[in-house]
């Protein structure tokens, strides 16, 4: 997404009614409404904070002396909530449940020193709470997992510490369907996850909220309101809205703890967005409202944010979200289907014409900027870029992924055809467009005047291997080498979020060591100050959270899902040092899972619950003579992908039963 910002959250806070702008002044996309809803408006919202920022001067909430609603230092908007330092100090608000629910309360707090607490209380009782540390800047804390019924009386708290307390931009999530839960040899993983999980989840968005619109660094009361829908944040929190880019890289994540409404809703409003006025790109980023334009990156429909590898990436990524969820909705929804359609179709032919690539469509920007079209992801770049490495692979994932879709709704000649356009889109990357050269001198673009480049692109380098475009050996092998290299010196992106794919990239070609160790290089910076200093820390970017959750997942343990089918692939990935990973409440469809792996030659499957039996595909690397299923010998099994060999079998895991796999 477009990189300056500046944070204002609490604009999203504010709930003074305005006039919305009509959906024609902001470009709205005609998405249908969704079942059970008005002009595809959410219902109103269970629970609500009254004056979440403050900006009404402190309406709802009760001050004792010594607190009160100042001006001086906001996290965003124009006030804020302050405690003096000193003991029994509080600012607080009672919100009565309507409903039955489990909520995560967010809120934005700086303090002047330790000891002051963040407190939610049910019925006069402690639910959760945290105490705090003494950090001047912004951070985003997060109270989880909050059950309330009927009549219950929530109180929200903020109480005084040994100094200065500042909240700011409370927020109210529906905690997450799944609650996943990780234990492992390796207390740094156990860490990580039960981190990422509580953090990922309190960027979503509690559905029939009232919030503005087109927020962002130069517009901070946004221009009218409107009711957000499910979604949740993708992108920086300055701006009310998801960014397509973010959300691409979010999914998994999202997947994992069971957000499948959150991913069609917002998948669906890329999808239909991407008009013929358009030429069949997504706009770039929404509203929460899941409906309008986010006005800062919409001019017009000629003038507007766009790049081409997110088209291919929401093709792709609604393939896996059809995997997580089983939803049949992604194969018989007119406007996703259309999309898939245009996207592998008509945009290639659309915006193929500066470079010759033969009997090979290779969708291009323009060269001119990302109001224009831009081929890459790497906005840092000053490279006129006609084709790049990251769109070309993100194409060759959208054919595979429309073939995939194509042959679950059953039309198998479409799906022949895709398969095919995407061995032949691969077979001409690795045989003419990435050159002859290896490392360094691999070809990663193509300028507007033909030049082919190499060397270090960032997110057109990484793209590469981690779309699996690049044919697997020695040539691979050394790519991957170099990305390592570069991204490790000094050319290393100063963004944590672009350093968020890294993981990914490794994993997805069997370098496991690697990927841990970029996973944890992320981590370990989340406590830092973001480059855009008013961002907050890295970890309060949300892509930073969800992506942990899915590199565990997908990543460490190696689940590929397929609820349609009901099968579950799994492929130890663990990484040296790493004895030991088990996941419980692992949600696949409608079955709930527990995965353990013992390093790289030993998994168990418990399928805990479900509707109906599920196939197991246990892969192993190696070629294994012997394989045994629950201690009896089976004949062993191999088969390559992408360039490796496994051993596997596919026992049948009915719910209830637990299954263990061992080669050796």
């Amino acid at each position: 997404m477009t990189r300056s910002r500046v944070s204002l959250l609490s604009a999203l806070a504010l709930l003074v009614p305005l006039t919305p702008l009509t959906p024609l002044a902001l470009g709205s996309p005609a998405a249908a409404a969704p079942p059970g809803t008005a002009a595809g408006q959410a219902a109103p919202a269970a629970l609500a904070v009254a004056d979440p920022g403050f900006e009404q001067g402190g309406t709802g909430w009760q001050f004792t002396s010594g607190t009160g609603v100042a001006t001086n230092y906001p996290h965003g908007g124009a006030r804020l909530a302050y405690l003096d330092g000193g003991p029994g100090m509080k600012v607080s608000q009672a919100v009565t449940a309507t409903g039955r629910g489990v909520y995560d309360i967010s809120a934005w707090i700086a303090t002047g020193g330790p000891n002051g607490r963040y407190v939610a209380r049910v019925n006069g009782v402690v639910a959760a709470s945290q105490t705090l540390p003494g950090a001047s800047n912004y951070r985003r804390y997060t109270l989880s997992r909050i059950p309330l019924a009927p009549g219950d009386t929530l109180e929200i708290a903020f109480e005084s510490g040994d100094a200065w307390v500042n909240s700011d931009d409370v927020m109210l999530s529906p905690a997450s369907p799944a609650d996943p839960r990780i234990s492992s040899s390796d207390p740094k993983i156990v860490e990580m996850f039960d981190w990422s999980k509580r953090k990922a989840n309190s960027w979503v968005h509690l559905p029939g909220t009232r919030g503005p619109l087109n927020v962002d660094e130069r517009n901070t009361g946004g221009s009218g309101t409107g009711t957000y829908g499910a979604s949740y944040w993708a992108g920086y929190a300055n701006r009310s809205g998801y960014y397509s880019r973010d959300m691409a890289h979010q999914l998994a994540g999202a997947g994992v703890l069971g957000l499948h409404a959150e991913n069609k809703a917002m998948l669906r409003s890329f999808a239909a967005s991407a008009t013929a006025a358009h030429k069949y790109y997504p706009a770039w980023a929404l509203n929460f409202d899941t409906r309008t334009y986010l006005s800062i990156d919409y001019k017009s429909p000629t003038n507007f944010v766009r790049e081409v590898p997110a088209t291919f990436e929401l093709v792709q990524k609604s393939e896996e979200a059809y995997r997580w969820s089983g939803d049949r909705s992604y194969l018989d929804d007119p406007a996703l289907w259309d999309f898939y359609r245009h996207a592998t179709d008509e945009f290639v032919t659309l915006h193929d014409g500066l470079k010759d690539n033969g009997a090979v469509k290779v969708a291009e920007g323009t060269g001119q900027g990302i109001f224009q079209g831009t081929a890459s992801y790497n906005e840092q770049s000053d490279e006129p870029l006609a084709e790049a490495g990251d769109a070309i692979g993100s194409q060759y994932q959208a054919y595979a992924a429309m073939a995939s879709l194509a042959r679950g709704k059953g039309d198998c000649a479409l799906a022949d055809r895709y398969e095919a356009k995407a061995r032949d889109l691969k077979a001409y990357f690795n045989s003419t467009w990435s050159g002859t050269g290896s490392g360094a001198d691999m070809v990663r673009g193509y300028t507007t005047d033909g030049r082919a480049l190499t060397g270090w692109g960032k997110e057109n380098s990484w793209f590469m291997p981690m779309k699996q475009i690049v044919e697997p050996g020695p040539r691979r092998e050394a790519y991957l080498d170099y990305i390592d290299q570069q991204a490790s010196g000094p050319d290393r992106p100063d963004n944590i979020e672009a350093l968020t794919y890294l993981p990914d990239t490794f994993f997805r070609n069997n370098r496991n060591d690697t990927a841990w160790k970029w996973m944890k290089d992320v981590y370990d910076r989340k406590d830092i100050q973001h480059v855009n200093t008013t961002q907050g820390t890295n970890g309060d970017y949300p892509e930073v959270s969800f992506t942990l959750v899915g590199q565990t997942v997908e990543g460490l343990m190696g689940v590929v899902p397929n609820a349609p089918a009901r099968t579950l692939s799994t492929q130890s990935r663990l990484p040296s040092g790493m004895d030991w990973l088990r996941i419980d409440d692992l949600r696949v469809g409608q079955s709930t899972f527990s995965l353990r792996h013992d390093g790289a030659t030993k998994s168990s499957l418990t399928h805990g619950s479900g509707t109906a039996p599920y196939t197991w595909e246990a892969r192993f690397p190696g070629s294994y003579a012997t394989v045994t299923v629950d201690g009896v010998a089976r004949p062993a099994r191999t088969k390559v992908v992408d360039g490796v060999t496994y051993t596997y079998v596919t026992p049948v895991v009915a719910p209830g039963r637990t299954v263990t796999v061992q080669v050796g």
